[in-house]
């Protein structure tokens, strides 16, 4: 127990050395600076937010605005420290404190216009932007702990915490290194692939589907090598990494197995250009047409807005109905029947006119009208039209069709015939009389 035993009257003594007149002076100055910095940037950040939603402003207006929203806090604290810290100066004060927290705010917002500006120029990237205030704190941080010279203890400290996992020294130090280096890393693969996307949707020489599988070629390939060269860089051993390695193995084989057979199964679906986005399919009760090509599923849009997420698998291992394969045009039937005591000539004339009025019908093939069967209710007639525009539906255009035939047989007297049976009865017993 004697080596956690202290002096009570030392320890107080050594906190009283700390706690002094200069020391709460000091203190009450950032107090009031932080208050007067917040409610400033709570006012000031509100009015700044509604004339960026004005319509028509300026870029470099829009630029300015949000720059101010970033700067407003640390330099309206700045000030009131830089005035706290003249005020104590006259008054023959130490204002050391005050000179720290003036270059932790100076630095603040240095490097929060730094941030900004990176993302400005990393065209808005998405990823980016929602990382701003993680990088910006982080930064700020180390340089906050190297201005009061907590830098170099702080990092000793974090190296000392280490185990041993195989043979590699595992530490702190090393676990924060390489959050870091894969967080930057990592977005930077997504800016470069995110620009080399953009490249390409812009190249009139690549097609739909080369772009997006070029788009996740790259992708993938920036971001394994962002992965490896955050490891490197921190100092694990790759080397240690086979058990890992094995252990992601069996867990291929027993729990991604689909997940890993979608996203082979994207890049076939890209290699055979077989489905290519603004193509129109079917698979099974789904129909519509090709929004996206994910790298786990592809996005079917049907005409009723609704977008169905279709896994790569399914459409390499089941049927799969190509309206638009290697022809966008497509054949649309219209059955009718009519009397046998009506003309079917005049009624293939009446079916004919009623396609060929129709603005989606193409002009090459020509609509035509075959007679196909002499039925048992009816003459079985069938209109046949082609198209160039599936995805607009082809249950519209056939109901347009068949009200047209029905007012075209309505002022010409032609009958559609029911379904009839006419019913012989051979044998019949007599029914006895009461």
């Amino acid at each position: 127990m004697d080596m956690f035993a202290f002096d009570i009257d030392s320890l107080l003594q050594q906190l009283a050395s700390y706690v002094s007149l200069e020391t709460g002076l000091q203190l009450t100055v950032v107090l009031l600076a932080l208050i007067v910095a917040a409610v400033t940037h709570h006012f000031t950040d509100r009015n700044l937010a509604a004339r960026l939603k004005t319509p028509g402003l300026a870029q470099l207006r829009q630029l300015i605005l949000r720059s101010g929203r970033r700067l407003v806090f640390p330099l309206a604290a700045l000030l009131i420290v830089l005035a706290g810290r003249l005020a104590l100066r006259l008054l023959g004060h130490e204002t050391a404190l005050l000179e720290i927290v003036a270059q932790l705010l100076v630095a603040l917002a240095v490097i929060r216009m730094l941030v900004y500006g990176l993302r400005v120029g990393f065209a808005q990237g998405p990823a980016l932007k929602a990382w701003e205030k993680i990088i910006s704190t982080t930064v700020w941080g180390v340089v906050a702990l190297h201005l009061v010279g907590w830098l170099d203890p702080v990092l000793k400290t974090m190296e000392s915490l280490a185990i041993e996992v195989g043979d590699s020294n595992v530490s702190l130090l090393m676990v924060v290194k390489l959050v870091l280096l894969s967080a930057l890393y990592l977005l930077l693969a997504f800016w470069v692939s995110g620009l080399v996307e953009q490249r390409l949707r812009t190249s009139p020489h690549v097609n739909a589907s080369m772009r997006v599988g070029l788009t996740k070629v790259v992708k993938f390939s920036l971001l394994t090598l962002a992965i490896l060269m955050a490891l490197t860089e921190a100092g694990l051993n790759l080397a240690s990494l086979t058990v890992l390695g094995g252990a992601i193995g069996i867990g291929l084989g027993f729990g991604l197995q689909k997940i890993v057979s979608n996203f082979i199964s994207g890049f076939i679906l890209l290699g055979d250009r077989s489905i290519r986005p603004g193509d129109v399919i079917t698979v099974g009760d789904n129909f519509g047409w090709v929004k996206e090509l994910r790298a786990r599923y592809i996005v079917v849009r049907n005409r009723d807005g609704v977008e169905t997420l279709i896994p790569n698998e399914n459409l390499v291992t089941s049927d799969v109905i190509n309206w638009s394969y290697s022809d966008r045009k497509v054949r649309v039937r219209v059955p009718v029947q009519i009397s046998y005591d009506d003309d079917p000539e005049q009624a293939m004339a009446i079916m004919l006119e009623a396609g060929e009025a129709q603005p989606r019908t193409l002009k090459q093939p020509e609509p035509v009208v075959r007679l196909m069967e002499f039925a048992d209710s009816g003459i079985a007639l069938e209109l046949r039209i082609w198209l160039i525009d599936p995805e607009e539906g082809v249950g519209s255009i056939r109901s347009e069709i068949n009200l047209a035939i029905w007012h075209g047989f309505k002022d010409a007297g032609i009958t559609i015939p029911f379904p009839q049976r006419d019913v012989n009865l051979r044998y019949m017993n007599a029914v006895p009389a009461e």
